[in-house]
């Protein structure tokens, strides 16, 4: 404990390392602050008695990545999920469009260009989606039947068009400063600073429902408890890797010979992160928020069947999330580049002959461990469930928001521990040192 505060302590003795905190510190505070600037002619009161009845869909979604924007229809209501469906969608279209292929392999420069068009397509996310937004709330009311829109119109639906796609840009141009002059994923900070801002009204639920004996603390201590485990495991899975030893041969640069070396290549056992959950939640809870503008008796149906807490839900769920865990692995991860990089620099796995069989290795070796993976995402995401229907609390950071909250605090962490061990201060997780075995081989 002593040794974790000292390590903070050194943080603010790197002038660098200080500066970049405190800018991304400026620059989160600066997020929230525009979250409470509201967007012109919506009733904020009818607004929120309505996603109280959204929490189970689409929407409900959007607003927890968008940490409770859309709810009040702030500025930042789109939040940044414009710019990471613009980033998924780029990555799928770079699988089979040879042009984006080419630029995914030149290296800075074309990542830079690919990162053009990805704002290219928030931009344009961001006014199909207002545009959307603004027509359905002119046609929405609250439970009490109050309307959203008072004075509705395309004087309306303009000025939230361009007020909401201002705000995904600004959120998007806040996302790089950070990236670029503070500590960590800015979009990743961004997302994790609406989630852990609910932190306190969680809190302050759970208190209530202490005091009114709808929860013992018992059972409290006990959900407590579990939240620690599920974190803890959630560590495991994220940080746990699959070490493949790769031994390189001698060979002549030059005039030089340089020598074989033994290292290895790491697989993640959760490869494809949170990808998998985001991309499942969207699609099973869809027909939910159809049923919201389209209210036919069989899509009635289908959203009643697909509802949290249903059996079909949940196996649905869980096999989605397994099959976009496989799928998304796919994507990022090419087992035949590796085994040619590998080839081409005289790099091999011991017992298995260079090329074609290294790439079937290592893509069987990535099949099986991907597969626990999976079902640890899938087991995680439906867990808030159990709870929310055996003991009636909202479990707020679990599935989809503890996934994001502990992976995003583990790259950031990771950083500044690179920043502080480049200048010889002890990191924030002990490793064993070798000195002594060493000294005593000598």
């Amino acid at each position: 404990m002593i040794e974790s505060l000292q390590s903070f302590q050194n943080i603010f003795r790197i002038p660098e390392l200080k500066r970049r905190v405190l800018v991304t510190s400026g620059l989160l505070i600066a997020y929230r602050v525009g979250a409470h600037v509201p967007t012109p002619g919506v009733d904020g009161h009818a607004l929120a008695q309505f996603f109280d009845q959204m929490q189970n869909t689409l929407l409900g979604m959007v607003d927890l990545f968008s940490g409770g924007n859309l709810r009040r229809l702030s500025i930042f209501a789109l939040g940044i999920m414009p710019y990471i469906s613009a980033s998924i969608i780029l990555q799928l279209l770079t699988v089979v469009i040879p042009t984006l292929e080419r630029l995914a392999k030149e290296g800075e420069a074309g990542r830079k260009k690919i990162t053009q068009y990805t704002r290219y397509g928030t931009i344009v996310l961001s006014c199909v989606q207002a545009l959307g937004i603004a027509i359905g709330l002119e046609g929405m009311r609250s439970p009490s039947g109050v309307s959203l829109v008072p004075v509705p119109g395309w004087g309306f639906r303009l000025l939230t068009m361009i007020t909401l796609t201002a705000g995904t840009a600004l959120i998007m141009w806040l996302g790089e400063q950070i990236s670029e002059k503070g500590i960590g994923n800015g979009i990743s900070l961004i997302i994790l600073a609406g989630i852990v801002v609910r932190l306190p009204s969680a809190l302050v639920a759970s208190y209530t429902l202490i005091t009114t004996g709808e929860l013992t603390l018992f059972v409290f201590l006990g959900i407590v408890a579990l939240m620690l485990a599920v974190t803890a495991a959630v560590v495991l899975m994220q940080e746990g890797q699959r070490k493949i030893p790769v031994q390189y041969a001698r060979r002549v640069v030059g005039r030089r010979m340089t020598w074989g070396q033994s290292t290895h290549i790491p697989l993640r056992i959760n490869t494809a992160g949170v990808i998998p959950v985001i991309f499942a939640s969207s699609l099973i809870l869809f027909p939910a928020t159809l049923t919201r503008f389209l209210p036919h008796p069989w899509m009635q149906a289908i959203a009643d069947a697909l509802s949290p807490g249903r059996f079909s839900y949940t196996v649905l769920y869980m096999s989605l999330i397994v099959f976009f865990a496989y799928f998304y692995t796919a994507i990022v991860f090419n087992p035949i580049d590796l085994a040619d990089n590998m080839k081409k620099y005289g790099g091999f796995i011991p017992g298995v002959r260079p090329g074609k069989k290294t790439a079937e290795y290592i893509d069987h070796t990535l099949t099986r461990i991907t597969l626990p993976g999976a079902l640890f995402l899938a087991l995680i995401s439906v867990l808030p469930d159990f709870l929310i229907r055996w003991f009636n609390v909202p479990f707020y950071f679990g599935g989809t928001s503890l996934l994001i909250v502990v992976g995003v605090a583990l790259d950031t962490v990771r950083q500044m521990e690179s920043h502080l061990l480049m200048r010889n201060y002890e990191g924030f997780l002990k490793r064993k040192s070798r000195s002594g075995g060493l000294a005593r081989r000598t």
